[in-house]
């Protein structure tokens, strides 16, 4: 059993003894205040503070980091104060104790105001001292080392804490250590089956690959010894969880992403990086594209290194990282790496920054807890820094291009220049063509096919996201060359005045002049751009020239249409608003039960007007490509109405819950169309209500006091 004695050993080799001596102390305390505590594996409670101080002497911390390590959990499980604390250890070292102590369990499912305030506990004692989170971080780690003797529901609900909340706080502080640790525990306590297949199927490829691994390995040093060039080269070993991963979400079998072998070259310096870099080129031929540059361009978390991809022997890929110790060390430990070189007297600019970058999280943090309403609407901002929904996608050249979730590979290369989006016509990803509308996912490898003298499509004004690319769509299609669209525009009319039986040849002479008088427009050419442009609706336009006779006597009375008067009452040049009481002139879809609030676009259907859905509804997947059977709508800003919307609710099975349900909606003010329930099994059911709103955000502040009763699973708004 590893010993005070054994970790004051491996501490003299950079705490002066008078520091090492202070930590054995801070050790007997804890023993002595733990007296009698046993862990759940029947082991001495002070086994757990030793094996947390040993991880954190592993990262080459501070004795007052070990100390408070040693006395972490003194001031929750045993009488000891924190006045006492300070009193014998002194206040940095009582500050740090009494900062983790607070650090409570965070649940994600739920809870919600209960893990804003741990959220905000967390941040609150970050900001005091950043060590904070390092010593809590160690802890976990040993928790998660010694989950064997809990039931089997508290390892996954542990283990879905620290794969959620501490896992991605060490990856944004950079300590990947423990980062790829705590996920690689948790998912074998969450998925125990599947990552014990997963590693016999690792144990069994590295035994397969071993001699080829020799042989690479041996290949790059000599090349190194060749050129007099300083380095080391050992084997890089991909953990659990990125195998998993990258099998579930990339749909790649095991043996393809056990195919590409993994090399890290330390050497001295910068310069020399990017020498050896030029060696392993000259050794086996790059893989286009494959080249990334994080010592010049760092990432967030302070991580620098050269990437680059080899043609290996055979044509195998070779993925080689090339650093500095220093950057080694800054990768393996983050902000920790702060403290080991301040240990040995040196302090390097790499692990000053990557402490000064931890700060400035920390103060942006602090400053969004100043400006939020309250815990909630905190914990909202924490979960887009610490969680973003953002993706990552990588360029062929190997660029990380930054883009809000749901982005297309037309808002990608809108992002990149104007003129590509323009010119684009196809993508590839991961060298596979895709459609221009998929949405994109972190990770994947993007390349634009572009034509000359190609022009956006109207179409995709209905699937991008980004306000860059909307904009530039739309000045690129009133850009265009007015022949294109007046040829545009007379073909849509004609197809529009078809359904009336009739074309513009046939009209009678009066009628168009007397059109374009009404709308202010001088020929014949300027209305047909308008619609070949898209800012007119085709079929609006044939409806009004043969609604009625439209001469220099235009009747001044209101029109009994109400899809007339709908037109008449809109602004031409912008879309059609509507407020929910047109009658027969527009009909809400069933299929997707719009709400004042939801983007919507209309279908014009002959017989029935104005079909309102809303803008994801996949049954209008098919006419996405027909312009001229869309109507750009909008939503009036006075709407005095109830809408239906159908809600589906997970809840466990009990007695009153349907009572409790109806109660609060009612109370909410809003009424219950219809209610159903189905069992799903003895526990749980599914409650599936319709119920009358005014709009999005009405449902929105529904769902949210649902979520507040006990027993409510997930809610989600149904589509039929």
């Amino acid at each position: 059993m590893f010993t005070i004695d054994d970790l004051a050993d491996r501490l003299g080799g950079y705490l002066p003894d008078d520091e090492i001596q202070q930590v054995k102390r801070a050790f007997y305390y804890a023993e002595q205040a733990h007296d009698g505590q046993q862990r759940r594996s029947g082991e001495p409670y002070v086994t757990h503070p030793l094996a947390v101080a040993n991880i954190l002497a592993n990262m080459h911390m501070d004795h007052q980091s070990l100390m408070a390590a040693m006395l972490h959990d003194v001031i929750e499980d045993t009488g000891v104060s924190r006045e006492a604390l300070e009193a014998q250890f002194g206040e940095a070292v009582a500050e740090l104790v009494d900062g983790v102590s607070k650090l409570t369990q965070i649940t994600f499912e739920d809870k919600a105001v209960a893990q804003a305030e741990n959220f905000q506990k967390m941040v609150m004692a970050m900001s005091r001292d950043i060590r904070v989170i390092i010593v809590k971080l160690a802890d976990r780690l040993h928790n998660m080392r010694t989950l064997g003797a809990l039931r089997p529901d508290k390892k996954r609900r542990i283990a879905r804490e620290t794969l959620e909340i501490y896992a991605r706080i060490a990856g944004r502080l950079g300590i990947n250590t423990i980062r790829v640790e705590l996920e690689d525990l948790s998912f074998q306590a969450i998925h125990p089956m599947r990552a014990e297949r997963i590693k016999r199927a690792v144990a069994s490829a590295r035994g397969n690959r071993r001699s080829t691994m020799r042989q690479i390995q041996t290949s790059l040093q000599r090349r190194l010894d060749e050129d007099d060039l300083t380095g080391s080269v050992v084997g890089r070993q991909k953990h659990l969880l990125s195998i998993y991963r990258k099998m579930h979400d990339q749909r790649k079998p095991f043996a393809e992403i056990m195919d590409v072998f993994g090399f890290r070259i330390i050497t001295d310096s910068v310069d020399n990086c990017y020498r050896v870099l030029g060696a392993v080129h000259n050794l086996y031929k790059p893989v286009p594209g494959r080249f990334k540059d994080y010592i010049a361009i760092p990432k967030a978390n302070g991580y620098q290194s050269l990437h680059t991809t080899l043609f290996g022997p055979s044509g195998m890929p070779i993925e080689v990282q090339i650093r500095t110790r220093e950057m080694e060390a800054m990768a393996n430990n983050g902000i920790a790496a702060h403290w080991l070189y301040k240990a040995g007297q040196t302090e390097r600019p790499i692990a000053a920054g990557s402490h000064a970058r931890a700060r400035e999280w920390v103060r942006g943090l602090l400053e969004m807890q100043r400006h939020a309403g309250d815990s909630l609407e905190f914990i909202e901002h924490v979960k887009n820094d610490l969680f973003p929904d953002d993706v990552y996608i990588f360029t062929p050249k190997g660029d990380i291009m930054e883009l809000p979730q749901g982005a297309t590979a037309v808002d990608f290369a809108y992002s990149v220049h104007t003129d590509i989006g323009n010119s684009c016509i196809a993508c590839r990803i991961d060298r596979h063509l895709a459609p221009l509308s998929t949405p994109l996912e972190s990770g994947q490898t993007l390349e634009i096919i572009t034509a000359p003298g190609a022009r956006p499509n109207l179409a995709w004004l209905n699937f991008v996201i980004t306000a860059k690319a909307r904009s530039a769509i739309r000045h690129a299609l009133k850009s265009q060359q007015r022949s294109e669209a007046i040829q545009l525009g007379r073909r849509l009319l004609n197809r529009a005045l078809g359904s009336f039986e009739t074309s513009l040849e046939k009209l009678p002479p009066e009628r168009l002049p007397a059109l374009l008088e009404e709308l202010d427009l001088k020929t014949e050419d300027d209305l047909l751009e308008t619609i070949g442009l898209g800012t007119r609706l085709a079929h609006a336009t044939a409806r009004r020239l043969v609604a009625r006779e439209l001469t220099t006597d235009v009747d001044t009375g209101a029109s009994d249409d109400p899809l007339e008067r709908l037109l008449e009452d809109s602004p031409h040049n912008g879309p059609i608003v509507i407020n929910g009481s047109e009658s027969m002139a527009i009909s809400f879809a069933r299929c997707c039960h719009p709400l004042p609030g939801d983007p919507v676009i209309g279908h014009l259907s002959i017989g029935k007007g104005i079909v309102v859905h809303r803008h994801e509804c996949g049954n209008l997947d098919e006419l996405r490509d027909d312009p001229d059977k869309l109507v750009s709508l909008t939503w009036s800003k006075q709407i005095d109405q109830d809408f239906p919307v159908p809600l589906r609710i997970e809840v466990e099975t009990r007695r009153g819950l349907i009572a409790e349900l109806a109660s609060l909606i009612t109370d909410a003010d809003a009424n219950i169309e219809r209610i159903g329930i189905e069992e799903r099994d003895a526990r749980l059911s599914i409650v599936n209500l319709t119920i009358l709103v005014k709009g999005r955000v009405h449902l929105a502040r529904i769902i949210k006091r649902l979520r507040n009763l006990n027993h409510i699973g997930r809610i989600v708004r149904a589509r039929n």
